[in-house]
């Protein structure tokens, strides 16, 4: 699990591509000091596993799955990216909870400044856009977020200027694909009430109006 809070503005140091998946070799010294093999990091929101370690960077084994899903295709050598180590019970929770499972990418449509913000425009798909509430959390290539207007296209959060400078969205440009996680806490909630479930054990038709009553809900 990560936060959404980036540690280090890392680069892509080296790209081993396979016929459907990659090889990936990050430079980022600075969080280096207690990674160990078989670690989680997220690389631009994605959870990655370091196969390899050294003072400088790491690198990690991309699978097909993950680059269907994710922009890590279209990263190149030389790219910045941005890295989070994963969280550890005692650190504090400045963002929000983020797994590292990317629910697919949008497509940076608008950009604009507003005084000491940076406003970001993401034309979305209908099936991501639908977990994406005003004021709630999205992570953007690994960035923990507040949504601050959403409609049926796309979605829209503002920048202060730290996180514009230690994260890679500052330099962000219009037609740039990025990562999108939702906050998983309204895909569970949408499992649960369309699965039928039952505290008995019996299947149901889900949550219901009958139900909250029955059970003293309203």
């Amino acid at each position: 699990m990560f936060t959404g809070i980036v540690e280090e503005i890392g680069i892509v140091d080296g790209i081993k591509s396979g016929s459907k998946s990659v090889k990936l070799s990050i430079k980022c010294p600075k969080i280096m000091d207690d990674v160990k093999i078989g670690d989680s990091i997220a690389v631009n929101g994605i959870c990655l596993t370091a196969t390899s370690r050294s003072l400088e960077g790491f690198t990690a084994d991309v699978m097909p799955e993950t680059m269907r899903r994710t922009n890590l295709g279209s990263l190149k050598t030389g790219e910045k990216v941005n890295v989070e180590r994963a969280l550890r019970l005692c650190d504090r929770l400045g963002g929000h909870i983020v797994s590292g499972h990317i629910d697919g990418t949008g497509v940076i449509s608008g950009r604009e400044e507003e005084d000491n913000a940076i406003w970001l425009e993401i034309s979305a798909a209908k099936d991501i856009l639908k977990y994406v509430v005003v004021k709630g959390s999205v992570a953007l290539d690994g960035t923990s977020l507040t949504v601050a207007y959403v409609d049926d296209k796309c979605f829209k959060v503002s920048l202060i200027p730290h996180t514009a400078g230690v994260t890679t969205l500052g330099s962000r440009k219009i037609g740039d694909k990025i990562n999108i996680e939702c906050d998983m806490l309204g895909k569970y909630v949408e499992k649960l009430l369309s699965s039928g479930y039952s505290p008995d054990g019996n299947s149901n038709k889900g949550l219901t109006m009958d139900f909250l009553r029955e059970n003293g809900f309203v």
